[in-house]
């Protein structure tokens, strides 16, 4: 299966039936020519998704995220950008895996590498896991925040200022692991858990949410 084409066609297809199974809804522009092949429909929000095939290579997928086509100049090659889509979808034909990365993640990259194992040479830092990005993993997470904040009476995602619970929850996680996760635990940070960084067994750092209303300082009197 060399004609890319061909692959991007049934990486599109494998990611729509797999959201499907997962009681995700599945959208299709109507418009050609968008930077996105699909929406999604996840707890409280849509996000936008361009499809890729994701090729596998020992303990690593690789996944091309540059675009070229012809311009008056020639050829122009083309990055993807947080204004043109929320999420990369990716389709690993060898493993029949589907993930799906936060355009965060790899926002103007030509290039992604997802991990199915650690690096032999110990490295842990800037690496990202394959099982953190599966499209049922995000899911999950996605209907455990939407459902916290239901309980908590959040306001909608598109209203301004977001309210912090007064009453947060709290987790630990290891130092390497927070190193590697460091944008997923950021967010649960942001959504108003407090996170307890462990070093070596020991508390080594916290974060949390910001204070809303710090308390006056000298230099507000």
């Amino acid at each position: 299966m060399e004609d890319p084409n061909h692959k991007g066609n049934v990486a599109e297809l494998a990611i729509a039936t797999e959201a499907a199974r997962l009681g995700l809804s599945v959208l299709k522009p109507l418009t050609e020519h968008e930077r996105y092949d699909l929406v999604l429909g996840m707890p409280g929000r849509l996000l936008r998704v361009q499809c890729k095939w994701g090729t596998r290579a020992g303990d690593v997928i690789s996944v091309r995220l540059a675009t070229c086509r012809r311009g008056g100049d020639g050829y122009v090659r083309t990055r993807y950008s947080a204004d043109e889509v929320d999420a990369i979808g990716v389709y690993c034909e060898q493993l029949r895996e589907c993930y799906l990365i936060p355009i965060e993640k790899v926002a103007e990259q030509s290039t992604m590498r997802l991990r199915l194992a650690p690096a032999r040479n110990g490295q842990r830092a800037a690496l990202h896991f394959a099982d953190q990005y599966r499209l049922g993993a995000v899911a999950q997470l996605e209907e455990r925040r939407h459902g916290m904040a239901e309980v908590r009476g959040s306001s909608p995602l598109s209203s301004t200022p977001k309210q912090v619970d007064p009453a947060p929850t709290s987790e630990e996680v290891g130092a390497h692991e927070f190193r590697n996760h460091f944008g997923l635990y950021m967010e649960r940070a942001a959504r108003g858990s407090e996170i307890l960084i462990r070093r070596h067994g020991r508390a080594y750092a916290c974060l949390g949410p910001p204070n809303l209303n710090p308390a006056p300082t000298a230099a507000d009197d």
